[in-house]
């Protein structure tokens, strides 16, 4: 039983702060893309229009919110899940400070995690990585959301105003594969970043991240995963644009599935 709990290590800081984080990138999206749009139309009674630089404005602005408040999270979890495994003080060239802790937990919860963190390296230290996951998420929310709206407008027949549950799902579940897929690369630098420092300090940056993983595995650490991201990505971002988009119909007292 101990062994089927260890595929979910780390995950209770993530799962107590998703609603809150989710539904910010989503309002941001969405609020910035409606205000966006409403300023090309000027003339009263006029109708507002989307264009592909609102989209993508809108996702560049979403990925920005959603590393300042999902980078801490995502720390808390690789630091958490780093200790899946006994630490093993001969396999690694150690500091001081990684010697005295054998193969005792550096951490023994979220909470402990996060003032160990801001105690040894202050509030800078919950934005490890942060700089990596700038790279991964504007550009990844970019190929997120602009797909979604794309796909669901081209799945939607002109004859419906809106796209039907089904269309969401379908769209929603391509962008989160396609995004997924696409940000691979950059999310190996991030969770390597972020890993960097429970035991030892082994990088200086981004790019000294993605120069010592190229010169000691090759090109193909930076696609390490994929396969899995993508695949993950279809039926959690299905869900995700679903559950967004049916929740919106509900407190708008709507009958048909609106547009974010």
């Amino acid at each position: 039983m101990y062994q089927v709990f260890g595929f979910f290590k780390g995950m209770s800081f993530p799962l107590a702060s998703i609603a809150v984080y989710n539904s910010v990138v989503f309002g941001v999206f969405s609020n910035t893309q409606r205000f966006l749009s409403w300023q090309h139309c000027r003339e009263p009674g006029a109708s507002p229009s989307r264009t592909l630089s609102d989209l993508l404005l809108a996702s560049m602005l979403a990925g920005v919110v959603s590393v300042g408040l999902g980078a801490p999270v995502d720390l808390i979890k690789i630091r958490l899940q780093m200790q899946t495994q006994p630490f093993q003080e001969g396999n690694l060239s150690l500091k001081s400070r990684a010697v005295a802790l054998g193969e005792q937990p550096a951490y023994q919860g979220p909470v402990h995690c996060i003032t160990t963190i801001v105690r040894t390296e202050g509030l800078a230290g919950l934005y490890r990585g942060a700089s990596a996951m700038l790279l991964r998420d504007v550009p990844g929310y970019c190929l997120y959301f602009i797909p979604y709206v794309l796909l669901s407008e081209w799945i939607t027949p002109e004859a419906c105003a809106a796209p039907s549950p089904c269309a969401v799902w379908l769209a929603g579940g391509m962008a989160g594969a396609i995004s997924w897929g696409t940000a691979t690369p950059m999310d190996v630098v991030k969770s390597r970043l972020q890993a960097d420092g429970v035991y030892l300090n082994k990088y200086k940056g981004v790019l000294d991240c993605i120069a010592q993983s190229y010169q000691k595995e090759g090109l193909k650490v930076f696609f390490r995963g994929i396969t899995v991201n993508a695949v993950r990505g279809f039926p959690m971002s299905a869900a995700m644009f679903l559950g967004y988009e049916l929740s919106l119909q509900a407190i708008r007292g709507d009958h048909v599935v609106t547009g974010p």
